[in-house]
């Protein structure tokens, strides 16, 4: 008797590994006392290198790479963008504006949507965010403890992970990422062991958070966590309430996690306009400029990367000459404030009317799609991914009302929006 032997099957890994690999970039150092402001960095070379692998796959398989309701959603942002880039400053400055824009909300989520191919690879890519999550958020709180992070008033404890105090909510938003996905694992429908899994990770990311001291992204996770609760059912949302409290009752009375300066900074989120310390003057004071700048350029903005030009003609003398970064490895440097560290009003002060309509209408529409495949799914297999997807966009909404683009981690921004829009515009409809 003879046996033949069939030709070994090549390992064929799966396309989703390409975002992946964004991930895993953004899990390394950066350089210290890099520019924080501009964020080109490895992460943004390989998200480049992720749109053009999924170019050639869509060439090569001859499909139509997306639906038209998916062109047509994620392309809305583009005529906005165009007309900015034509009232910025130089062509230059148009081109790298319109080049970082389109990367975000246009390119590299349009690439996470082809290379997904099914609710396994979604989940994956969701992996993914909760371990880049703790690996960020270990670094973070050994940064806490020894007295190593970046400065703030006056030590050097705040948490800022590997992105160093330049962007200083880098940690924040990754570890906020994390938590979301994590949450949203654990309220699904995989098995027991995945669930706590997940469930134990989001109750771990809740301290490096806690550490980074960023009031934008406390407020901004508190909201999702609770939306995704509500959306499970309030069973569920009972039994996760109850846990994250006693959580909460070991970090602060068992470990001590509640120390002056976390309780200050917690409180003083009511207090912004009883005593404001000079970061929220600042803000204040730059969300006034941008306001202003839209009113003299009510249709399409002063142009693209045109904010810093114009911020001082329109800023009062409350406005400081920067913020002070030092420490996680970087020397002491004044950190010009170059936006209005608010989402919206960047667009709206840059682009005007016609680009915020065009960004949000994209938005909104993710939303709409996304929660009406949340419904669609409600109790069954692919609850988890509709929490994920959905609890990423809503995170991602409040906190553009704190924060904009730029810095290294923008590019996690990116693919957060690829995960959402193939959720909203694919998956839901699996």
């Amino acid at each position: 008797m003879s046996f033949a032997l069939s030709p070994a099957r090549p390992l064929r890994l799966p396309p989703v590994l390409a975002a992946v690999a964004v991930l895993a970039v953004l899990a390394l150092p950066l350089a210290a006392g890099g520019d924080g402001e501009s964020g080109a960095g490895p992460a943004d070379a390989v998200s480049a290198l992720v749109v053009l692998y999924a170019a050639l796959r869509a060439v090569r398989e001859r499909r139509r790479p997306l639906s038209a309701t998916a062109a047509v959603v994620l392309g809305m942002p583009v005529a906005g963008l165009a007309v900015a880039a034509m009232g910025a400053a130089s062509p230059g400055a148009g081109l790298t504006g319109l080049g970082r824009y389109l990367q975000v909300f246009v390119l590299v989520p349009a690439a996470v949507v082809l290379l997904v191919r099914d609710r396994a690879d979604f989940r994956l890519l969701a992996w993914s965010f909760v371990g880049l999550a703790v690996w960020q958020g270990a670094v973070g709180v050994q940064q806490y403890v020894t007295g190593t992070g970046a400065s703030y008033q006056g030590e050097l404890i705040r948490a800022v992970g590997t992105f160093g105090p330049q962007d200083v909510m880098g940690m924040a938003t990754v570890v906020s990422f994390g938590l979301v996905c994590a949450l949203g694992l654990a309220l699904g429908r995989a098995p027991v062991r995945q669930r706590v899994a997940a469930g134990a990770c989001a109750l771990g990311l809740l301290l490096p958070l806690a550490v980074s001291f960023s009031r934008g992204a406390w407020i901004a996770t508190v909201l999702t966590c609770a939306v995704q609760l509500v959306l499970a059912g309030p069973r569920r949302a009972l039994k996760v309430a109850a846990v994250a409290v006693a959580a909460g009752v070991v970090l602060v009375g068992g470990f001590g996690i509640g120390t002056a300066m976390l309780q200050e900074r917690l409180s003083s989120i009511g207090q912004v306009t009883d005593a404001p310390d000079q970061s929220v003057v600042d803000r204040y004071t730059l969300w006034a400029a941008a306001t202003g700048m839209w009113r003299q350029h009510p249709v399409t903005g002063v142009g693209l990367k045109n904010f810093p030009a114009y911020r001082d003609g329109h800023a009062s003398l409350a406005l400081s000459s920067g913020s002070d970064t030092e420490g996680a490895g970087a020397a002491y440097r004044k950190q010009p404030l170059l936006s209005p560290h608010d989402m919206y009003l960047l667009v709206l002060s840059e682009q005007g009317l016609l680009g915020l309509l065009a960004l949000a209408g994209s938005w909104l529409a993710l939303l709409v799609c996304g929660l009406r495949g949340l419904w669609r799914v409600r109790g069954g297999a692919g609850l988890d991914c509709a929490l994920v997807g959905c609890g990423l966009l809503i995170w991602q909404l409040v906190d553009f009302a704190y924060a904009d683009i730029g810095g290294p981690s923008t590019v996690l921004t990116a693919v957060v929006f690829g995960v959402v829009a193939w959720w909203a515009l694919v998956g839901a409809a699996e």
